[in-house]
C-alpha cells in the first residue's frame, strides 16, 4: 500500500476495523454456541462463514480463488495449506465454500467464547507439546467427522515469519491415508502483507488462494510418504514464486 494511504488508514483501523473484528468474533461466537446447542452443525458452519466474510469485508480484504475446477463443493478433503497470517483463516473459511474444520492448538480452546464456538464448529484441538495426546485427539475426531466435512491442516505447524514455506509435518498426510480422503493442497498468497505474524499491522488488500489438484494417498503410497509430502510442499511453494 502507498505509504500515504497506509498512514491515512490507521484511524480507521484502530477505531473501526480492529474493534469490529473483535466484536464480530464475540457475537458470532455466541451465535455459534447457541446454534451448536439448539440446531444442527450445518447452522454453525453457516454462521462461521458469515463471521469470516464480515471480518474480510470490514478490513476491507478481497479474496480471489484460482483453481476452482480442482475441487467440488460439499466434498470432503484434507486441506493442506501454507500459513503466513491470522488472515488466512477467514479468507479460507469464508470463501472456499467447503465445510471446514481446522486443527487448532489446545491453548486456543481456552479463549472465552471463541474456544467454545470452535468446539461446536467441530474444530479439532491438539496438544502440540504432547505427541501422544495430539494423535489421540485426531483419532477421536476421525470417528465423529461428518461425511462432507473437510479438515484444514496448516502443515508447517505454525505461521511463517518470513513468507517462506517451512517443512511440513506428517500428520495431515497420515490422517488422509487413514480416512481415505484426498489431500487438497492450497497456496495462500499475500496474507503476510495483510497481517504479518505477531503484529496488528492490518492493511487492506487482496489474498489469492490457489487450489491445486487433489493428491490421493493409498496404502501403497505410505511407503513413499516422504516423497508425497515433498511433492505437496513443492506444489504449494511453487505458486508463491
Amino acid at each position: 500500500m502507498n505509504p500515504f494511504l497506509k498512514t491515512a488508514y490507521q484511524p480507521y483501523k484502530w477505531i473501526i476495523a480492529i474493534p469490529f473484528v473483535f466484536l464480530n468474533t464475540m457475537i458470532s461466537g455466541l451465535i455459534c454456541i447457541f446454534a451448536g446447542l439448539m440446531l444442527k452443525q450445518d447452522a454453525v458452519n453457516l454462521f462461521a462463514v458469515i463471521w469470516a466474510r464480515l471480518c474480510c469485508a470490514i478490513v476491507p480484504l478481497s479474496v480471489v480463488i484460482k483453481g476452482k475446477k480442482n475441487y467440488r463443493k460439499n466434498t470432503a478433503y484434507v486441506i493442506v495449506a501454507n500459513h503466513q497470517s491470522m488472515a488466512d483463516i477467514p479468507a479460507i473459511l469464508g470463501h472456499l465454500r467447503l465445510h471446514i474444520k481446522w486443527i487448532m492448538k489446545k491453548e486456543l480452546g481456552k479463549i472465552p467464547v471463541f474456544g467454545a464456538a470452535c468446539h461446536y464448529l467441530g474444530c479439532i484441538y491438539v496438544d502440540r507439546k504432547n505427541h501422544d495426546a495430539a494423535v489421540k485427539s485426531i483419532e477421536n475426531a476421525k470417528k465423529t467427522l461428518p461425511h462432507k466435512a473437510s479438515v484444514l491442516f496448516f502443515a508447517e505447524g505454525t505461521r511463517s515469519r518470513d513468507r517462506n514455506v517451512m517443512p511440513f509435518k506428517k500428520g495431515a498426510f497420515i490422517f488422509a491415508q487413514e480416512t481415505g480422503l484426498p489431500i487438497l493442497p492450497i497456496t495462500v498468497k499475500n496474507s503476510f502483507n495483510i497481517l504479518p505474524s505477531d503484529s496488528l499491522d492490518l492493511t487492506p488488500g487482496t489474498i489469492e488462494i490457489v487450489v491445486h489438484r487433489p493428491v490421493y494417498i493409498s496404502d501403497y503410497h505410505m511407503d513413499h510418504l516422504d516423497e508425497i509430502i515433498e511433492h505437496t510442499h513443492g506444489l504449494i511453494s511453487s505458486a508463491l514464486k
